[in-house]
């Protein structure tokens, strides 16, 4: 097939994908399973035969992924929200990782016959949750939650990949004999990752509030740059690369920084692109064939993940050492889905030579498809049976595209049926280059504007600008009557 066949070939499945997740996320499939499905159906056992088992290229792409990835997702968290839980978060990213990973290698070794080493990879491998999954539920249902924990569940699932990356070194490291050196790679790892991190987001920072750019496309290509080079210079001095990039992300995402609102949303597309990637990637390299054969073991390892061994990390964690309610712990145990970065490390485990490596790549493709599958359906469900659901409010507030942070001034604005903003889209509205306009509010729904969003009669809006002036100003054209437009 030529190049020029091979992209009408992929913009066809994007569009169809992205239809088809349009329709089952009214029923409260999560998206990724559709891409996971895709890329079976159109593997070499599929529909579509094609033939794709290149594990070190598929490596390179899920490698890519994640660091996009983690990196959205440090710079999607709004830190003076998530700060209030940053302790209880940080626990379960580092002690509830290590104690998930444990009791999976502990049911694994006693039910499925796998030895202790292969059974902590496969913990390993496991032992992080999918951020980007969880929150893409959350604002697609506008769904806020009670008690900090939209904040913990952020930044819970966006540090943990590190740790569980770590500890799938660790466990490769030890089937290669290499236990003498473990320990101070893990040391390395870690303060490479933080000070990389640290020195390239503060840097950045500087640099893109100086740089004074007459193109604003171009802020976008500077935040990529800073994105890989994180990841990069870290991963190059032996540094945790992802560690490194998810904090330059947090860095910049709440920062003063110019051009901050575009950049998210650039991120937040780029990630649902790198995450359709990666989960059709998967998908092109499962056989069916061989998931029947591991279609008993697999479901006993996801069933025991979802109802044991993260719930009694999490129980241990929030119970004992935070005295968190029960409707809480519960809720955090089960939004533990297992997405993008259990699929890199298991592909990582194949690329190293590691003993089972396909069986457990197979387990974990099984695990990761019933985590989205089954938690993700029923997240909301539990979320407002337990009654963690805020009556009021939107989870967006989570975020920093919601925070403002690059503006000084924020303003409510009732649009009257007698304005001339009623009845037009938000595109058409014509506002001054430094106002936003942050959520519309319809009754007790809250909106997320867009360009094709319809401003009605009754709508309150929240506006943030640089001054009160901008506002004023903006506001006067937003409630200037219908019947005085031709004085204007």
């Amino acid at each position: 097939m030529t190049i020029d066949g091979i992209l009408l070939f992929i913009g066809i499945i994007m569009i169809v994908a992205v239809f088809a997740s349009k329709i089952m996320s009214r029923y409260g499939v999560p998206t990724l399973v559709i891409f996971m499905g895709l890329g079976m159906l159109l593997g070499s056992e599929g529909f579509g035969g094609i033939e794709f088992n290149d594990i070190y290229a598929a490596r390179d792409i899920a490698n890519v992924a994640l660091m996009v990835i983690i990196f959205s997702g440090g710079f999607d968290t709004h830190w003076s929200s998530a700060k209030k839980s940053a302790k209880l978060s940080i626990t379960l990213a580092s002690v509830g990782v290590v104690l998930t990973a444990l009791s999976v290698a502990l049911f694994s070794t006693l039910a499925l016959g796998f030895t202790i080493l292969e059974g902590f990879l496969l913990g390993s491998i496991i032992s992080s949750t999918d951020a980007a999954s969880v929150f893409a539920i959350l604002k697609a249902k506008r769904l806020n939650l009670k008690n900090e924990l939209a904040p913990t569940l952020e930044m819970e699932s966006g540090s943990n990949d590190p740790m569980a990356y770590l500890l799938t070194i660790l466990a490769l490291g030890l089937f290669q004999g290499q236990g003498n050196q473990l320990f101070l790679t893990f040391i390395l790892q870690i303060a490479v990752g933080l000070f990389v991190g640290l020195i390239v987001g503060k840097a950045a920072t500087w640099f893109i509030n100086r740089i004074h750019l007459t193109i604003d496309g171009l802020y976008i290509i500077i935040a990529i740059a800073v994105m890989i080079i994180s990841y990069s210079l870290s991963t190059v001095l032996l540094g945790n690369g992802f560690l490194s990039v998810y904090l330059t992300g947090i860095i910049l995402g709440n920062s003063r920084i110019v051009h901050k609102f575009p950049m998210i949303r650039f991120f937040d597309g780029l990630t649902n692109l790198m995450q359709m990637a990666l989960f059709f990637t998967l998908g092109l390299l499962v056989f069916p064939s061989q998931v029947q054969s591991v279609l008993i073991p697999g479901l006993a390892v996801a069933l025991f993940l979802t109802f044991f061994g993260r719930p009694i990390a999490v129980a241990i964690i929030m119970k004992l050492g935070f005295r968190r309610t029960w409707a809480d712990t519960f809720f955090v145990s089960w939004v533990g889905f297992r997405g993008a970065a259990s699929i890199v490390f298991a592909i990582l485990a194949i690329a190293e030579g590691a003993p089972q490596a396909n069986l457990i790549f197979n387990i974990v493709f099984f695990v990761a498809f019933f985590s989205v599958l089954f938690q993700g359906t029923f997240l909301v469900p539990i979320a407002k049976k337990l009654r963690v659901v805020e009556p009021e409010g939107t989870v967006l507030k989570t975020f920093t595209d919601y925070s403002g942070e690059v503006y000084t001034e924020v303003m409510e604005l009732r649009v009257s049926a007698l304005c001339e903003a009623a009845g037009k889209s938000v595109k058409d509205l014509d506002l001054p280059q430094d106002v936003l306009i942050l959520m519309i509010k319809r009754g007790d729904l809250i909106i997320p504007p867009k360009g094709a969003t319809e401003i009605l009669a009754g709508d309150l809006l929240m506006l943030a600008g640089g001054s009160k002036e901008e506002l004023i100003r903006c506001s006067q054209l937003i409630r200037r009557p219908k019947e005085n437009l031709d004085i204007a």
